[in-house]
């Protein structure tokens, strides 16, 4: 009888024992108050009254970090692709009022590689201690046949909560109310199709020296993880009644995004010069001769999460968050719409894009 028949298939569950026990210290450094217990388990508590939470609404998000994956495999950079993981995710649930509380990661390749793994997994836990959420379990699934070379995919789970009177659901949006934008760090995880197009279309190697960046190849400037927003974000989502509304600028970029969190009959007029594009959008606009309506609903065009608040709190909001060390400014205001309105309109965006 065979005795590694299994490993001869191509799956090596040694392998994956030496997985956990590597990210089982990684995991435990991102421990909070609620987690009830550690990696390794067939499932993972969390005890949400043990977290703070009286009267608690749970709020879920799952997502994937797209083809921006491809770059990470093809350069081999995989140590801060499992932030993005954890970004699209918590990012996704703090818009609604909720405290992201613990992570679940599904990690699948053709061939486990433990040290890719543990790097991946590691950027994962940074993630999670960057938002105080507890990365509490995952699965790692080894299949052969269904990924290739040293492809693989990964997607997130994230489980937060809020109080029951303090969701953000944007209801109480009116007409007159401020916008405020928060930077992006780049590109973060969407439209990546469409880059890799535009690199590849240029003649050049993500390994090349960036065009719009000195002293960081394409890669590295591509791959700068997605902002996390939530330490900089949950004291001012506290102060319930500050902010009216949030939007988290992914696919779909600015344009699909901001009408998500908006009441019927409302919209925004933004203006492009009121925000700093970082160079990657203005090459990646000139370089692939993308319009400047495809810019602003694929890209996060340097916009990486919008909050809405009344007239009058904009100036505390903004001082909070420079103590916070984002980079914010107010972008527009909230307008009255009806009919076939543009929800979303941006004034001198195809100017600014000119001075990139």
């Amino acid at each position: 009888m065979k005795q590694n028949a299994y490993k001869e298939a191509g799956v090596d569950i040694d392998a994956g024992d030496a997985l956990v026990d590597r990210i089982k210290p990684l995991a435990k450094a991102t421990n909070r108050p609620g987690n009830m217990g550690g990696i390794g388990g067939f499932g993972a508590f969390f005890d949400v009254k043990g977290a703070g939470y009286k009267d608690p609404v749970i709020v879920s998000s799952t997502d994937g970090v797209g083809t921006k994956l491809k770059i990470a495999i093809e350069t081999n950079q995989h140590s801060t692709i499992g932030i993005d993981l954890v970004a699209m995710c918590v990012n996704d649930i703090l818009v609604q009022g909720a405290e992201p509380l613990f992570f679940l990661d599904y990690f699948a390749t053709g061939k486990l590689d433990v040290d890719t793994a543990e790097q991946i997994i590691g950027g994962i836990a940074e993630g999670c201690r960057q938002s105080n959420c507890a990365l509490i379990g995952g699965e790692t699934a080894e299949m052969p046949g269904m990924y290739h070379g040293q492809d693989y995919d990964l997607a997130g789970f994230a489980v937060g909560a809020v109080e029951r009177d303090q969701i953000i659901t944007g209801e109480t949006i009116s007409e007159g109310d401020i916008v405020i934008g928060i930077s992006s760090s780049g590109v973060h995880s969407n439209g990546y199709s469409l880059v890799r197009k535009i690199v590849s279309d240029a003649g050049l190697g993500f390994n090349d020296p960036a065009p719009y960046s000195n002293g960081q190849t394409i890669a590295e400037s591509l791959l700068t993880p997605t902002k996390i927003y939530v330490r900089a974000l949950m004291p001012l989502i506290k102060k319930h009644g500050t902010i009216k509304g949030m939007a988290h600028i992914t696919g779909g970029g600015l344009l699909d995004n901001i009408p998500r969190v908006l009441p019927d009959g409302i919209g925004v007029r933004l203006d492009a010069n009121t925000w700093e594009k970082p160079p990657v959008f203005g090459w990646l606009q000139s370089q692939g001769g993308v319009g400047p309506h495809e810019m602003a609903r694929t890209l996060n065009c340097g916009i990486g999460m919008i909050l809405i608040c009344d007239a009058g709190k904009e100036k505390s909001i903004l001082e909070q968050l420079a103590g916070a060390g984002e980079k914010a400014t107010i972008i527009g205001v909230t307008t009255a719409v009806s009919g076939d309105d543009e929800r979303v309109q941006i004034d001198n965006l195809e100017a600014s894009w000119a001075r990139n």
